[in-house]
C-alpha cells in the first residue's frame, strides 16, 4: 500500500473535487448580503465563516491534487488504497446522510451531534484499538464536541438549534 493508502489518480480527482466545491462556496459568500449599511464588521458578515471554511476547502484540494500529480509522476498507486477510500466515503456518507438528514430536527441537536460525532470517531479509529478504549475516546469525544458545539452556537453566535 502507498502513502495514506490512496492511489494517485484518487488524489488528483478528489482534490479537483474539493477545489471545485471550495470555490463555488468562496464565490456564493462573496455574493451574499454584507450589511455595510448597517456598520457590520468583517468577522460579523454572513459570508465571512462560509467563505473562509471554502478558502480551506479550495487550499486543502489543491494540496490533495498537487499530492496525486507527484505520486502520479512517481507511478505510485494501488487498488488497495482506492478501497479504503471507498469504505471511508461510504460510512463518511451514511453518517452524514444520517444526521443532517433524518435526525437533525428529530432529536434533540446535543444529542444528535454528540452520537454523530461519537459514531464518526467509532468508525474511524484505530483498527489496532482495543474496542473498549476505542468506545470510551468515541463517547467521549461526542459529549465535549456536542456541548462545545451547542454552547458557542447558542450563547456565542445567539443561533436557535433545532
Amino acid at each position: 500500500m502507498t502513502e495514506g493508502g490512496t492511489s494517485a489518480r484518487a488524489d488528483l480527482w478528489g482534490g479537483a473535487g474539493w477545489a471545485g466545491f471550495g470555490l463555488l462556496i468562496v464565490a456564493a459568500s462573496l455574493r451574499m448580503e454584507r450589511f455595510e449599511s448597517m456598520g457590520a464588521q468583517l468577522y460579523t458578515m454572513p459570508g465571512f465563516v462560509p467563505g473562509m471554511l471554502g478558502g480551506v476547502l479550495l487550499l486543502l484540494g489543491v494540496v490533495l491534487m498537487l499530492r496525486g500529480w507527484r505520486r502520479s509522476r512517481q507511478g505510485t498507486h494501488t487498488q488497495a488504497g482506492e478501497s479504503l477510500i471507498n469504505r471511508r466515503i461510504g460510512i463518511t456518507l451514511v453518517l452524514t446522510l444520517l444526521y443532517a438528514g433524518l435526525l437533525i430536527g428529530r432529536a434533540p441537536f446535543w444529542l444528535v451531534t454528540g452520537l454523530f460525532v461519537a459514531a464518526f470517531v467509532a468508525a474511524f479509529a484505530p483498527e489496532d484499538q482495543a474496542p473498549s478504549r476505542r468506545l470510551v475516546v468515541a463517547l467521549a469525544t461526542g459529549v465535549i464536541s456536542s456541548a462545545v458545539v451547542t454552547y458557542v452556537f447558542q450563547h456565542i453566535f445567539l443561533v436557535r438549534l433545532p
